[in-house]
């Protein structure tokens, strides 16, 4: 069947009363579903949006964001204490190895000492779902934690954390080179 144009010369709610009394849609173009399911998460929802329930210290989120320099990119991964609101261990690097998240999570271990049973909470980023990481959550008895595929809410904490960092440092100025930027990423975090 082929597509006819309509010429006339009328406003547009007329032409959409004669077409929804003609019975006739325009055509649109729609996503086609291709069928294709996200792998199943290594670890289901403990969260489920709800940020109150674990108890002071119990919860911990986590992501990564990158930030273009002139020399390259730097990727920065962080861990966020949810009850206290403070950055506990994160790390810099100019890629996003399974690395970048293993040293931020070293961080957070190292600082706070959490008890067994905390909860680790990431998107389905691979590096968070990477065997490395999963052996370091095990081996110190944390619980890893996974929202859903493409929602920011899921980890609307970490979320917020980044847009305030891309607000008050990022956006401020061109960075030059990654290591003016690390180092500055360094005195942000840490001043604060």
């Amino acid at each position: 069947m082929r597509g006819y144009v309509l010429r006339l010369r009328c406003g547009r709610k007329r032409v959409a009363r004669l077409m929804r009394h003609a019975g006739l849609v325009g055509v649109c173009h729609r996503r086609k579903r291709s069928g294709h399911r996200p792998a199943p998460a290594p670890h289901e929802d403990l969260v489920r949006r709800d940020f109150t329930a674990a108890g002071p210290a119990l919860l911990w989120c986590t992501d990564i964001t990158e930030h273009p320099t002139g020399d390259g990119r730097v990727y920065c991964c962080a861990v966020l204490d949810v009850f206290t609101r403070q950055v506990v261990g994160w790390s810099v690097a100019d890629d996003m190895r399974s690395e970048l998240v293993v040293d931020a999570l070293e961080m957070a271990r190292w600082r706070r000492r959490p008890a067994p049973g905390t909860i680790v909470h990431a998107d389905r980023g691979s590096q968070y779902k990477s065997w490395i990481f999963g052996h370091r959550l095990r081996a110190t008895g944390l619980l890893g934690s996974m929202g859903r595929v493409a929602s920011s809410v899921d980890n609307s904490m970490i979320e917020s954390f980044w847009s305030s960092m891309q607000r008050e440092l990022l956006d401020c100025q061109q960075w030059h080179t990654c290591a003016e930027l690390a180092a500055a990423i360094f005195e942000w975090i840490e001043g604060f």
